[in-house]
């Protein structure tokens, strides 16, 4: 087996661990909103530190992707990422609680940089696109993050003992996956963050990628608590763990759905296919309708993120390292910024109206990436 095989292998399996990681976390904000008592506005608070901690981690980790191997920051921001991840299980005080999340941000401010890094620079080892399956088995470990977490709540297990075996387990597979990365990925010119005027190309990539987030990060967070308030569902982990199962699906064949349309095509399909789902969403909140809209947003969304980030890679003023960093923080901002934003807008009229921002979100989608490709050629 060639050496490239062995850097493939490894990254999928720190794309894996990272989804499963994330989705354990969303899918436990529901027991942490009950266990401290939250209405909607606080969640939406509390979600809140989340991109503020992430605005203060990019320079950090912008500057440390551009002056080392992105390997190293990506070890540095998995252990981070693990052990607050871990502390959010253990917490007892929302002071406690704060703290895990703020470095539970920072850690995943370093994963989304350096590993998006990673990919693109492997992607240039290869002749055929392989990009969308690293996004794909992202999506995989989500999935089976929230099978899992499915499972705990049925077995009533407790959130510390739940986040404190995926934590540790994970820290196990990134420790050796670690060793077999891509390494001396750090180019040599394009890695100073420009301050002035905009680059028009980064700035329309990076509001693509930012209206996608806002749905993908909306419903990341939202999706268990619109089932469990909305629908009155039981087993409220049901909606998210159909939305990861779309998402899955669908990037495994995002690299065909390239090939076939070109990604402008895509970017618009997607976006119509968003709207379509979270229509269902907003006007038919019963529990089958819900289902099926959770799976067709789920569809709708799974391309933007691996289609941006390989746009974005493809910069003329800056080096793919430093090209992610910055379109990744419109990523970021979108993730983020969209929970507590919906928290407001469902505390003021309710959480299936509060749905219509992500449609908005997709129109807007549909329009900065036909001014993406235009800026581009």
């Amino acid at each position: 087996m060639d050496s490239k095989a062995h850097n493939r292998r490894a990254l999928s399996c720190l794309f894996f661990v990272s989804g499963f990681c994330f989705s354990s976390w969303a899918s436990r904000i529901p027991t942490l909103k009950f266990a401290f008592e939250m209405n909607e506005v606080q969640l939406g608070n509390f979600l809140f530190i989340l991109p503020i901690t992430s605005l203060i981690g990019l320079p950090i980790f912008a500057w440390f992707v551009a002056k080392t191997d992105s390997r190293f920051p990506l070890l540095l921001g998995f252990i981070l990422y693990l052990f607050a991840l871990f502390g959010i299980g253990i917490s007892s005080r929302i002071e406690t609680l704060i703290v895990s999340v703020i470095f539970f941000a920072l850690g995943l401010r370093a994963i989304n940089i350096s590993m998006n890094t990673q990919a693109i620079q492997l992607q240039k080892l290869f002749d055929k696109p392989i990009n969308g399956s690293f996004h794909g088995l992202w999506s995989l470990g989500g999935l089976m993050g929230i099978l899992v977490a499915t499972l705990t709540l049925y077995l009533k297990m407790d959130i510390y003992l739940h986040l404190g075996i995926v934590s540790f387990s994970a820290l196990a597979v990134v420790i050796v996956s670690f060793f077999f990365l891509l390494k001396k990925d750090r180019e040599t010119s394009g890695n100073r963050l420009l301050f002035g005027k905009p680059d028009r190309f980064i700035l329309y990539t990076g509001l693509v990628i930012f209206c996608a987030a806002v749905c993908e990060g909306g419903i990341y967070d939202w999706s268990s608590v619109y089932f469990r308030e909305v629908v009155q569902a039981e087993l409220f982990t049901l909606s998210y763990l159909v939305f990861m199962i779309s998402m899955t699906l669908s990037r495994f064949f995002t690299d065909k759905f390239i090939s076939i349309l070109g990604m402008e095509k895509l970017f618009v399909l997607s976006s119509i296919v968003n709207i379509i789902g979270v229509s269902i969403l907003v006007f038919f909140p019963y529990f089958y309708p819900a289902l099926i809209g959770f799976f067709i947003t789920g569809f709708g969304v799974a391309s933007i993120f691996p289609m941006a980030f390989l746009l974005a890679g493809q910069s003329k003023k800056y080096a793919p390292g430093m090209a992610i960093s910055i379109v990744g923080t419109y990523a970021t901002l979108g993730v983020l910024l969209a929970p507590p934003l919906i928290g407001y807008i469902a505390h003021i009229f309710s959480l299936n109206r509060a749905f219509l921002f992500f449609i908005l979100a997709a129109l807007l989608l549909i329009y900065f990436s036909k001014k993406a490709f235009v800026v581009k050629s």
